[in-house]
């Protein structure tokens, strides 16, 4: 499919010239390295004595301000040392303020209740001083037996803020409750100092906003770090043999002519085998710009192995197809087509953003074609007649969407045997592989026809398959058979995963119902209130389809994503990889902030 195949690539050079061959090769950025030394433990990569770690915390803390100054492209001005503490100075001192702010919000809202008042100097009450104490009102029976003097400063609906007057603190069973520390600060001087703290947290923002101005200086730096760190990492897994080293690595076959030209620039050796038997390749996959999106969602779960498949454009395809059947409305579709023409700009900074984007149209696209199919929009009827011609599908004709989403299960399932097998096409658990994909076949024929005697004969051969050639080994013997045995035990497991599609036909129906549900809400709600039951019919409509749209596209995502990689790839992967990492410079652009 997509996975493009790989040389092993042998690159032999003068050790003389080993730095700026690296660095040009890094340069280059077409081998996956195979390390041919054992790496040694080093230390952190600096950069003028700044860290990775330093400048990952510094880029996140200016990254996440909410308003950005306008990006400073030269270096002229730039010291990255000043910079970093500059900006580590401003998030601690902005950690501290916001520390306190929250500590003087609360005590203000404790104190408010008591009142603004300071504490007598000591001997000015004849050394009587105050205690304070917080009592539910159902236990101020309890207050009123003590002999001691006291006071109720302030009552509300659940307590009673009661000063006592005594020269030492009560007795802790004198008292229903434990005494109220209200500190030695007056209310009005701990408002005085909100104040100024907010005055203060305003400076530290603007002098976070000030110095976000050199988030693409600091995003250069953070990559020359981890260029740095990637090129001392390759160079300690080089083989290095007097006067010349060798460098080894995976190369796409795509990509060869490019390494021919640079060896030969380089005066270099180039050795090209194919991988060995017993070796496994890292998994490159390769993808049109259109159907890419497919390859963000298999590599985020699992990376296909080297000698399988690549299920991108399966996935990619499915996945557009099992959220537009969640969804089931043309409305809700144009809504998410509006969000993502809001985002259009933003994610088109970085590849995945782009990816991801062409899946949104086609998620839009198929959202509205299938909503227009079955006639629902924001859970009313068409609104014009041509609208409603269009409508063929019924979502309450429960047999006709139950067919549907059993016959989608099972033809998404087949053709993950069939993958399977094309897999195992060299091996006699290919067989095993068609076995279960002919006995699908056959039991949706029987389902939908009515079972008869040949169906049961088909079912039976095709179950056959499975059992005898599920086995690893390639001779025959009772272990083979009973590994077979053992293989035909996933028969119910085969019918769970088809059932489980039953779930595209329950959400559509649930998004469906609940749109028509809050449409007749809001009816009777205007048609019960004549004045203001339009307000509240508004109200109830955009606040009952918000929710609902949220709803929908959460389990959309989650659900669709399901489907295809646990049921569909329990099916289709035989093997895991792992992805191909390029030994390549990082590249930075001003627009990604």
């Amino acid at each position: 499919m997509s996975i493009l195949q790989l040389k092993k690539a042998t690159l032999i050079g003068l050790s003389e010239s080993k730095p700026q061959i690296l660095d040009a090769l890094q340069s280059l950025g077409s081998l996956h390295i195979i390390p041919l030394a054992q790496q040694k433990k080093r230390p952190q990569a600096l950069l003028a004595g700044v860290n990775s770690e330093q400048l990952s915390t510094v880029l996140g803390y200016l990254l996440g301000c909410s308003y950005k100054r306008r990006q400073v492209l030269s270096e002229r001005h730039f010291d990255l040392v000043d910079v970093v503490r500059a900006t580590e100075k401003n998030r601690a001192e902005r950690l501290q303020l916001l520390e306190r702010r929250e500590f003087l919000k609360k005590r203000i809202k404790d104190l408010k209740p008591w009142g603004s008042f300071g504490f007598p100097e000591h001997g000015e009450l004849f050394n009587q001083r105050l205690w304070f104490y917080l009592v539910p009102n159902y236990r101020m029976n309890e207050v009123a037996k003590i002999t001691l003097p006291w006071s109720i400063v302030h009552r509300d609906n659940r307590h009673s803020y009661v000063a006592v007057i005594a020269p030492d603190e009560p007795q802790v069973n004198l008292m229903p409750v434990q005494r109220t520390h209200t500190g030695a600060v007056p209310l009005d001087a701990l408002i005085v100092e909100l104040e100024d703290i907010e005055i203060a947290i305003e400076t530290i923002e603007a002098e976070r906003q000030a110095l976000t101005r050199w988030i693409y200086a600091l995003q250069r730096c953070e990559a020359g770090i981890g260029d740095q760190d990637a090129l001392k990492k390759v160079n300690e897994q080089t083989l290095d043999r007097g006067e010349v080293f060798a460098i080894q690595g995976w190369v796409a076959v795509q990509e060869i002519t490019r390494l021919e030209t640079f060896a030969q620039n380089q005066s270099l050796v180039l050795q090209l085998s194919d991988p060995g038997t017993d070796e496994i390749p890292p998994t490159l996959l390769s993808n049109p710009p259109a159907l890419a999106g497919g390859e963000e969602v298999v590599s985020f779960f699992q990376t296909p192995g080297y000698k399988g498949w690549d299920p991108s454009r399966v996935v990619f395809f499915s996945f557009v197809g099992f959220f537009a059947l969640i969804m089931s409305d043309a409305g809700y579709s144009l809504m998410l087509a509006l969000i993502l023409v809001f985002y259009w700009q933003q994610m088109s900074l970085t590849q995945t953003g782009r990816r991801l984007r062409t899946m949104g149209v086609a998620l839009s696209v198929a959202g509205f074609v299938w909503g227009v199919m079955v006639g629902s929009y924001f859970g009313a009827a068409p609104p014009f007649a041509w609208l409603a011609s269009l409508k063929v599908m019924d979502l309450h004709d429960f047999d006709s969407m139950m067919t549907l989403s059993i016959c989608i299960g099972a033809g998404h399932l087949v053709l993950g045997n069939l993958m399977m097998a094309w897999v195992k096409r060299h091996t006699n658990q290919a067989y095993a592989s068609l076995g279960w994909a002919s006995a699908v076949v056959v039991g949706l024929s029987g389902w939908l026809q009515g079972i008869d005697f040949l169906h049961w004969i088909g079912f039976a051969a095709a179950l056959m398959l499975v059992v005898v050639y599920s086995g690893q080994s390639k001779a025959w013997s009772l272990k083979r058979f009973l590994e077979g045995l053992l293989a035909l035990t996933n028969v119910t497991k085969m019918f769970g995963d088809i059932l489980s599609y039953l779930r595209l036909f329950a959400l559509g129906l649930a998004s469906a119902s609940l749109a028509i549900t809050f449409n007749q809400l809001a009816v009777d709600v205007a048609a019960a209130l004549p004045a203001i039951g339009l307000l509240f019919k508004v109200l109830i409509l955009i606040t009952g389809h918000l929710l609902n749209f949220v709803l929908t596209v959460v389990s959309g995502v989650i659900h669709g994503l399901r489907l295809n990689l646990i049921e569909f790839y329990n099916w289709s992967l035989a093997d895991e990889g792992y992805a191909f990492q390029r030994f390549s410079k990082q590249e930075v652009t001003p627009w990604i902030t």
